[in-house]
């Protein structure tokens, strides 16, 4: 799993190891939440690894999907997580930030996944981590919101390249989720975000957590080219 340290990462790889599953992830820059997440993981067991890789790069994502699979001896599931935010009015969104929102959320999906599509057992399954605002659109996030839409193609295409050997390939798209407590928002914007959700209140990484695990298991064997929003309703 890529991006594994941090709100729906972080969720997404505890729940992965606390229903029996073995882990590999992998962080980027902040050094302090992969060693809090790496104490987590050893009260649980010992085999689960996190490993520091920029996964925008081709280099490092090979060498991710190598050090997991030499460690595995092979891949199950694969879950692209890793992303980053950006928010410009159009007119003054200059390249190198459309570069870097395009490279963390679309480029690094590509790069890991066709590194790890020949080692990925048939009948296995991958699923990435979109967004919700793919199908709404927000001002000042073109960037974002079309990174976003991107991964909607990619699985829509890449599910029908891998069913052949029986491999999933689905999306999971959350909403506004308190990743950290305030989901870093000021407090009324988190009230008026929560009151625009048909459930009225802002998700929890645990939520959208549940449902990449889903998609990972056999209850979610005939599902392929899907994109589950876990966003109450916005």
């Amino acid at each position: 799993m890529t991006g594994g340290t941090k709100g729906i990462g972080r969720a997404t790889v505890l729940a992965f190891a606390r229903a029996g599953a073995t882990v590999v992830t992998c962080y980027h820059t902040d050094a302090e939440a992969a060693a809090e997440l790496t104490r987590e993981l050893k009260e649980i067991g010992d085999q689960h690894q996190v490993v520091q890789a920029d996964v925008t790069s081709a280099e490092d994502a090979a060498g991710l999907v190598e050090t997991a699979t030499g460690a595995l001896g092979g891949l199950d599931v694969l879950v692209n997580n890793v992303g980053v935010d950006g928010m410009a009015p159009l007119g003054k969104l200059d390249t190198a930030e459309w570069q870097r929102v395009m490279d963390s959320n679309v480029t690094a999906t590509y790069l890991v996944t066709q590194a790890a599509l020949p080692a990925l057992a048939d009948g296995g399954s991958v699923i990435s981590i979109g967004s919700s605002v793919a199908s709404r659109g927000r001002p000042n996030a073109v960037h974002y919101t079309t990174a976003k839409a991107a991964l909607i193609g990619f699985t829509r295409a890449l599910c029908k390249e891998a069913g052949p050997r029986g491999i999933r390939v689905n999306l999971v798209s959350p909403g506004v989720t308190e990743t950290e407590p305030g989901a870093g928002l000021p407090p009324h914007v988190l009230e008026r975000l929560a009151a625009m959700t048909a459930l009225g209140r802002i998700g929890q990484p645990e939520e959208v957590a549940a449902s990449v695990l889903f998609l990972a298991g056999d209850a979610a064997k005939y599902v392929t080219g899907a994109n589950i929003t876990v966003d109450g309703g916005i």
